[in-house]
């Protein structure tokens, strides 16, 4: 079992420079504390994200820490150009020693799609072969691509990565008719399922792995994010979290509304934190409370990783420190040795 860190970064009370300044040394606290990753989403125009160029972000990261993996989750392949973005990664990779996870995807909102010029309709395709660039890219000298929208010959690839032949892929995933490219490819998979529906997808992906022929032992990460808050008391966490679980939601629909639209269903999170908890999206309270919980979504979803929101909304900087310091000395040696129940 391995745990992570998914980050919005939605934007809370503080004046920016001073948010950057607190989440890194929230990131530093994540690096020695022994997380697997720290994964930060792209939005953009938004209070959602105000980390809207993750490579600047992550760059910042890659100096701050020494043993964290990182990478966005996921970059919005349409609105790069692909050999800029696959320079980017290939820098990312290097001056990290390897520590790159790259996330992709085509983005889930379409009105910031269109704030940068694009049809949502075309999204998909582009993403598809913006995906393809990188790829080939990173593991050949020269790259020659022919496709609708992108058209490259004979273009020298000086960059490369450090890890071979490319840095791991992550994706979010929330369809089981999609494990079968994601198995395929050896992806990683994040989804923000309640445990039922994300046992069809862990189950699925391990079938379809062992249809291939693949070690158990190799199977990439699944995992499920989850706000957590951990207190000393369980009045104390449900104070922080209940406040910063609204401030997160209104940045999380404020672009929806004020266009008159609505998310898809499986990414519309309850009103309030409490409905969240009781869903199994979210959990506040003590370290054996939040010990629990965590042991069971591990066993209702199939997974193998679980990443952590501990820094959202108006939560802050001391907060999320206080948080994460119970959560790694009191609940984390008991979750990486956790494993799911037969």
């Amino acid at each position: 079992m391995k745990l992570g860190v998914f980050d919005h970064m939605d934007r809370g009370l503080s004046p920016l420079d001073r948010f950057f300044e607190e989440r890194l040394k929230l990131v530093e606290a994540y690096d020695r504390a022994g997380f697997y990753g720290y994964h930060v989403a792209e939005h953009h125009a938004t209070p959602l994200g105000v980390a809207p160029s993750p490579g600047v972000w992550l760059a910042a990261v890659a100096q701050r820490t020494r043993r964290l993996r990182f990478g966005p989750l996921v970059y919005l392949l349409p609105l790069y150009h692909p050999i800029k973005l696959l320079e980017e990664v290939c820098m990312l990779d290097q001056i990290s020693g390897g520590r790159m996870m790259l996330g992709v995807g085509r983005g889930i909102s379409p009105i910031e799609m269109r704030f940068y010029g694009l049809d949502p309709e075309q999204t998909p395709a582009m993403y598809a072969e913006a995906l393809e660039v990188l790829l080939r890219g990173m593991t050949s000298p020269t790259l020659t691509f022919e496709g609708k929208y992108y058209q490259y010959r004979d273009v020298p690839m000086e960059m490369t990565p450090f890890q071979t032949p490319h840095p791991p892929l992550w994706y979010g995933l929330g369809r089981p008719e999609a494990v079968p490219w994601a198995a395929q490819h050896r992806v990683n998979i994040v989804a923000n399922l309640p445990g039922s529906a994300m046992r069809v997808l862990t189950d699925r992906y391990r079938s379809e792995w062992a249809s291939l022929g693949q070690d158990p032992a190799d199977m990439p990460l699944m995992g499920v994010g989850r706000h957590v808050v951990v207190g000393e008391t369980e009045r104390e966490a449900l104070d922080v979290a209940r406040r910063g679980y609204a401030k997160w939601r209104e940045s999380f629909l404020v672009l929806w509304k004020k266009h008159g639209m609505m998310p898809s269903p499986h990414a519309v999170f309850p009103e309030r934190f409490e409905e969240a908890e009781a869903q199994g999206r979210a959990v506040a309270g003590t370290p054996d409370k939040v010990r629990d919980f965590l042991q069971q979504t591990v066993d209702e979803g199939g997974l193998n990783y679980l990443l952590c929101r501990f820094a959202f909304g108006d939560i802050t900087g001391e907060e999320a420190l206080a948080s994460t310091d119970l959560f790694v000395r009191k609940v984390m040696p008991d979750l990486t040795a956790y494993k799911e129940a037969a």
